[in-house]
């Protein structure tokens, strides 16, 4: 049998439950396939981190309440570099710059599956996997593959990936792509019962080159995960819990990971290559991990596939029910993409290399950490809330460089012998 829609998206995750609900609102008729059978199915590597630049997003959803009753923690960060601590809400305190949520994907998948199951307009496939594409002329204008050991046929005016890193739609439709390698990998592990900051603040850890963050979560979770360089690989592969152990407990600050409660294994890749792929083709579209897979020190992936559903129902919805050219709607949402991604995803596979601060991050970095408005310019920026020409604007260029100098000028204390102890700063007054 072949059904037909409006849309067809591939993929029942983040990125697809958001495409699915925000095109049924606008009208279209949804199939929203998804190869796992499981409504509360989840993905399990992943930062659980929604950055700011998401919320809009999850409140055009109508998913505000339900994820603070669901008990989302409500982000900020502190950042630890050589310079000290960059810690954003020391001027305006907790609860006042713009926020996200941190919360687990096996509290958020289902969550999203369910809203769009209930959805007007989208029908829920589960257990759909794809595995063909339909075309017409060189155009995409529908997808088969199997359910319960039978072949389906869907076939749509606009057909989405929203099926992750490893696309089958990306793949079948042979969508060109770049991809930079990773010189990091990554290791996590979910504990409960650490003692938590004042405001629940997330900390990421700049140790130039390796990296960490500890995120506070719902349900009295806190995922704690390492990113350290490639060349610390042979250390974690010969003993992981040692090796993630004494990694964590060397940290500034270092949370007590003695005292609390590991709830899950350790877990992780060595191998997470970043791919950007052309985000459009004859008829089909791509959103989320499918179209651009990022590196997960940046903690971007679910905000971003938010933000890119929301793009493309937004330019593409008109033509999709038959008021326009798709083909010119789908310019569209490649270059809104582009002018809101290309950038900061550029800057992220830089620093995937797992090379030392360049001069632009020594510069803002270390005013950053000195000086609390611009701890709030660094983390607005790094919510993918600013550009990065307005990251670097003159008024931000002329406060690292005062801030900076003042530092450079003050006279660095001398050490003072007093006895057998060795006392500087403060002390040694």
């Amino acid at each position: 049998m072949t059904d037909t829609y409006d849309v067809v998206v591939n993929g029942a995750s983040v990125a697809g439950c958001a495409a699915a609900v925000l095109y049924a609102r606008r009208g279209a008729k949804v199939a929203l396939l998804e190869r796992r059978s499981d409504i509360n199915a989840h993905k399990v590597l992943c930062t659980h981190y929604i950055q700011p630049c998401g919320y809009p997003v999850l409140a055009e959803l109508g998913l505000i309440g339900e994820l603070e009753e669901a008990g989302a923690v409500r982000n900020s960060a502190q950042y630890w570099t050589r310079w000290g601590w960059i810690r954003p809400e020391d001027r305006v305190g907790p609860g006042v710059l713009p926020h996200g949520y941190n919360v687990r994907r096996e509290v958020l998948d289902p969550m999203l599956r369910r809203l769009a199951a209930s959805t007007k307009g989208v029908d829920l496939l589960l257990g759909h996997t794809v595995n063909e594409l339909l075309t017409d002329d060189g155009r995409v204008v529908g997808v088969a593959g199997t359910a319960g050991g039978e072949r389906f046929e869907v076939r749509a005016t606009l057909v989405v990936g929203a099926d992750g890193k490893d696309s089958a739609i990306a793949k079948l439709a042979g969508t060109p792509s770049e991809t930079s390698p990773n010189n990091r990998f990554s290791y996590f592990a979910h504990f409960r019962g650490l003692p938590r900051p004042e405001g629940h603040s997330a900390k990421a850890y700049y140790l130039e080159p390796d990296n960490a963050y500890v995120m506070p979560n719902d349900d009295d979770i806190t995922v704690i995960s390492v990113l350290p360089s490639m060349e610390r690989l042979g250390e974690f592969k010969a003993d992981l819990e040692g090796a993630y152990r004494r990694f964590v407990k060397a940290l500034p600050d270092a949370p007590d990971i003695d005292a609390a409660e590991r709830v899950t294994k350790i877990t992780g890749t060595v191998n997470y290559p970043l791919v950007v792929r052309e985000s459009t083709g004859p008829g089909y579209a791509l959103v989320g991990d499918a179209a651009l897979t990022s590196d997960p020190l940046a903690a971007v992936g679910c905000a971003w596939a938010m933000q890119s559903a929301h793009w493309l129902a937004d330019t593409t919805a008109p033509a999709v029910l038959g008021h326009g050219d798709l083909g010119a709607a789908l310019n569209n949402y490649r270059k809104r993409r582009a002018e809101n991604l290309k950038a900061h995803a550029h800057l992220i596979a830089d620093y995937a290399t797992a090379r030392p601060f360049n001069h632009i991050e020594r510069f803002t970095f270390s005013a950053a950490a000195r000086d609390s408005r611009m701890a709030e310019h660094f983390h607005v920026f790094g919510s993918r809330l600013m550009s990065v020409p307005d990251f670097l604007s003159p008024w931000a260029v002329a406060r690292c460089s005062m801030v900076n100098g003042r530092a450079l000028l003050r006279p660095r204390a001398q050490p003072v012998h007093s006895g057998e102890r060795v006392l500087t700063g403060q002390g040694a007054r």
